[in-house]
C-alpha cells in the first residue's frame, strides 16, 4: 500500500493540472456563449448564429481564407518536404543551419515583418513601372486573391512545419527507404513519391492544420496591407455587431476543435494501419 500512495499523488496532480487546463479554457468560452445566447430583455436566442450566413462578407472573407491556406499548405509542403529529406539524406550537419533560418520568423515580430513587406510593395511600382516586373507587383496584390499574403504566409509558418516535418522523419529510417526504394528501380521522385511520403502522413497532417490555423486566425499582415480575409473581417464586424462576431469565433473555435479531432483520428488510423 506504501508504494501505491506516490503513484496516487502523482495521478492526483495530473487531474488537477488537467482540471486547471480545462477551466482555463472552458470559462471564456462559456462566456462567449452565454454572451451570444443572451440578450437582455429577450432571455436565450440563436440570433447571433443563425445571422452569421446572411451577413454581408462572411462567405467572401471565408472563402478567401480558405483559398490562402490551401494555396500556403501547398507551397509551403513543396518547398519543405524535399529540402527535408534531402537534408536527412545527404547533409545530415546543416540541420542546424535550416532549423535556424527556419526559426528566424518567431524572432521577427509580424509588425515588423509586415512594415518591410509594405516598403518593397512602395518600392516596386516606383522603380519598375516601365518594366514588364510592375504587372508582377500588382498581380501580387489582386484583392480577389492577394498572393502576397500567401508568401507572407509561408515565411510564417516555416517554424511549424520544420518542427512537424523533422518529427516524422525522425520516426522513419529515411536512407533505408530510399535504398529499398531505389533497388527496385524507382527514381529519386518515385521514391519521395511511393516509399517516403506515406510513411510521413502524420507529419504532414500535423504541418498542414498548424498552417490552416496560422492562416485563419492571422491579422496583423492582412489588416496593414489593407486585404480582408475572415480574420480581419471578424474585427471589422465587432466594432457595430459584437454578438455576431463572437457567435463567428465561437463557431471558427468548435471548427479548429473538429479538424484537431479529425487530424488526431487520421493520425491514429495511420499508426494503426502501420502497425498491422
Amino acid at each position: 500500500m506504501a508504494g501505491l500512495n506516490p503513484v496516487l499523488r502523482r495521478h492526483g496532480w495530473r487531474w488537477a493540472v488537467l482540471g486547471v487546463a480545462g477551466l482555463y479554457f472552458a470559462v471564456p468560452l462559456a462566456a462567449s456563449v452565454v454572451f451570444t445566447l443572451d440578450v437582455p430583455g429577450q432571455g436565450l436566442t440563436f440570433d447571433a448564429y443563425t445571422r452569421i450566413l446572411s451577413t454581408a462578407g462572411f462567405t467572401g472573407s471565408l472563402l478567401l481564407s480558405l483559398e490562402l491556406a490551401a494555396a500556403t499548405i501547398a507551397i509551403v509542403l513543396l518547398l519543405m518536404v524535399p529540402a527535408m529529406v534531402a537534408l536527412r539524406l545527404g547533409a545530415p550537419r546543416l540541420r542546424p543551419v535550416v532549423e535556424i533560418v527556419c526559426s528566424l520568423p518567431l524572432v521577427v515580430p509580424p509588425i515588423a515583418f509586415v512594415a518591410g513587406i509594405g516598403t518593397v510593395l512602395k518600392w516596386g511600382p516606383e522603380h519598375l513601372a516601365r518594366t514588364p516586373l510592375f504587372q508582377t507587383f500588382v498581380a501580387l496584390q489582386n484583392p480577389d486573391f492577394p498572393f502576397v499574403l500567401v508568401l507572407a504566409y509561408v515565411v510564417m509558418a516555416l517554424p511549424f512545419v520544420y518542427r512537424a516535418l523533422d518529427a516524422g522523419l525522425r520516426a522513419v529510417d529515411v536512407p533505408t527507404l530510399v535504398e529499398a526504394a531505389r533497388s527496385c528501380g524507382a527514381g529519386w521522385p518515385q521514391a519521395l513519391l511511393h516509399a517516403v511520403l506515406p510513411n510521413l502522413r502524420g507529419a504532414l497532417l500535423s504541418a498542414s492544420f498548424l498552417t490552416l490555423a496560422l492562416v485563419l486566425g492571422e491579422f496583423t499582415v492582412a489588416q496593414l496591407l489593407g486585404f480582408r480575409p475572415f480574420a480581419v473581417w471578424i474585427v471589422n464586424v465587432s466594432g457595430s455587431q459584437a454578438q455576431l462576431s463572437v457567435a463567428v469565433s465561437v463557431l471558427s473555435l468548435l471548427v479548429t476543435w473538429l479538424l484537431l479531432l479529425a487530424l488526431a483520428g487520421a493520425g491514429g488510423r495511420t499508426r494503426t494501419a502501420s502497425r498491422g
